[in-house]
Parts: C-alpha cells; structure tokens; sequence
C-alpha cells in the first residue's frame, strides 16, 4: 500500500510540473525512450549526409566551372559559399522526420515496431492530459527495458507475440480512441468517469502489462545466470583440501 501511495504522488507531482511547463509555453521535445531516440539519431545523420553530399557537389562544380572559364573570381566564391549556405539550410530543413502511421506500428521485428510506438507515442503527448502524459513518459522507460529482454528471443516466442499486440495494437487503438473524443467533452463524466480518467486508467494498466513481460523474460535470464553461478562454484570454487605455501 505505501509502494502504491508513493508512485501515486510521483505520477501526480510530475504531473505538475508538466502541466506548469505546458502553461509556460514550454514544449516537450526529448524522446521518451531509446528506440525511438536511435530512429532520430538516424534520420539527423542522413540528413548530414545529405548535406555533405550536396556541399561536395557544390564545391566540384565550382572547381570544374573555375577551370573551364580560367577561374571564378570574387563573385563566384561569393554565389559558391551563398549556395553552401542554401544547401545547408534546404537539407538542414527538409525532409522533415514523418511521424509512423497508424498502420505501420505493428510491422517488422518486435524491437524495430517498439521504437517506432515510442516516435508515434511522443507524437501524440501534446494531446493528452497531463497524467497521461507522464505515463506515456513511464511506458517509454519501460519499453527500453523490455526492447532489450526482447533481442534475446525468437519472434515466435509468446513473451514477443504478447508485446505485439500490447503494444503494437492495443496502446495505439486505445489513444486513438481517446483522441477521436472532442476535446471539449474529455472531462465530462460518463459511466462514472471521465475520458481523461479512463485514459490514464487504461495506460496504467498497459504499463503494468509491459512491467509484468518484463520481469518474465527477466526471471529466465536470472534462472540461467543462477544455473552458471552455481555450476562456475562447481567447477572452478573452492575445494576441501588446504592450499600449501611455497616459502
């Protein structure tokens, strides 16, 4: 029970904070979890290679257009570093990173649709109440630790099978449940509860789903690391017999 008040107050305190940041004009930027964090650090490094390779292009056609006419002149490396700049910007800019769609999530290994529910969750963060916010926050942490359970097994395996649908459908359906809500009717009680309230009732329980195939797959790897700690004591521990000394 104090386990349970204690997290309560943790989600409700940031809960606060979010809240006074959102009324503050602050903005949430940072990924919720390191799947989708490695989808952006992707997307910026090919955008670097695009603006290497246009820079490269750039720069070889100044230098093939300087020999042809006998050089450049002042006005040419003034138009070269103009066009430096436009490439930059252009590639710097565009494209922008697209936001998974609905229907991808589910596709590919269970590790590749794990991160792309983490870009599409953060995506939709600035629609949702507060303490839903901080859930979704609490789901990408765990979804980290659960995307690195998940590398050590088979695709077939029901753990990956289970997280599959948990996250791949049932998180996505529910939000966009709530989303097709109008915003002016969340708060509003019906059966007992708000929308907002049943979101955050409902992601709860979904993190608690991730928590507990978390610590399944985790019990296994302790098994195994229990069977070769005691075999390692076994073979390689410490015997009856004194260990003499050589003086």
């Amino acid at each position: 029970m104090a386990d349970s008040t204690g997290n309560s107050q943790e989600i409700m305190a940031a809960a606060s904070r979010s809240l006074a940041h959102n009324r503050a004009g602050g903005r949430r930027l940072q990924p919720i979890g390191e799947g989708s964090r490695r989808m952006r650090r992707e997307f910026q490094l090919k955008k670097l290679r695009n603006i290497a390779y246009a820079a490269a292009g750039i720069f070889a056609f100044s230098v093939i257009a300087g020999i042809v006419i006998d050089g450049i002149g002042f006005t040419g490396i003034v138009l070269t570093f103009m066009a430096l700049l436009a490439a930059g910007f252009i590639f710097g800019k565009f494209p922008r990173m697209k936001v998974p769609q609905r229907g991808d999530l589910n596709k590919g290994d269970v590790r590749q649709m794990v991160a792309r529910t983490e870009l599409w969750l953060e995506n939709q963060r600035p629609a949702l109440p507060p303490l839903a916010i901080t859930l979704v926050d609490q789901i990408g942490t765990q979804l980290d630790a659960l995307g690195l359970q998940l590398e050590t097994i088979d695709q077939s395996h029901p753990a990956a099978q289970e997280t599959r649908k948990l996250v791949g459908e049932h998180l996505p359906e529910m939000v966009d449940a709530y989303r097709r809500i109008p915003a002016n009717l969340r708060g509003e009680k019906r059966a007992g509860s708000t929308p907002d309230e049943q979101l955050v009732e409902s992601l709860g329980k979904i993190s608690g789903e991730i928590d507990h195939v978390t610590r399944q797959l985790a019990e296994g790897s302790l098994d195994d690391l229990a069977i070769r700690t005691r075999y390692l004591g076994y073979r390689y521990g410490e015997t009856d017999e004194p260990v003499s000394e050589n003086n």
